[in-house]
This record gives C-alpha cells, sequence and structure tokens, in this order.
C-alpha cells in the first residue's frame, strides 16, 4: 500500500540526502552558520550528525527548512 503525499516537498528524500546535499552546497562551516549545531562544527560527518538529527526533531526541523529554503 502506497501512501502519496502530493503537498510534502521533502516525501521521498531520506535524512541522508537532505543532508548530504546541504553539505555538497555549504560545506560544513556554512551548514555551521546557518545552524549553530555542535555536531556541524566539531569532528563533523554524516554519520554522527545523523545520529543527532534522529535524535533531536527540533535539530531535524531546522535542517529540513534550511533544505526547502536552499533548494525550492
Amino acid at each position: 500500500m502506497s501512501t502519496q503525499q502530493p503537498n510534502n516537498p521533502l516525501h521521498g528524500l531520506t535524512l541522508e540526502k537532505i543532508l548530504t546535499r546541504l553539505v555538497e552546497h555549504y560545506g560544513w562551516n556554512g551548514l555551521h552558520q546557518h545552524i549553530k549545531i555542535n555536531c556541524f562544527h566539531n569532528d563533523p560527518s554524516i554519520k554522527s550528525s545523523l545520529k543527532f538529527l534522529r535524535r533531536t526533531q527540533w535539530a531535524r526541523d531546522k535542517v529540513e527548512t534550511l533544505y526547502l529554503n536552499t533548494f525550492s
């Protein structure tokens, strides 16, 4: 059973894809300038950032908002 979400611009995008594209666009320093999260500043990696973002909803919301503002 597939559920379609026509009003969700992030539908079909994983958090990993969103984060990877933001890092490619801004770099880790630029990403940290937009969103002040330590996992973007202290020894950043996709894996450690994903772990933090999956546990912290407010941070994930900020990343998703930045993605939408940047690429929409």
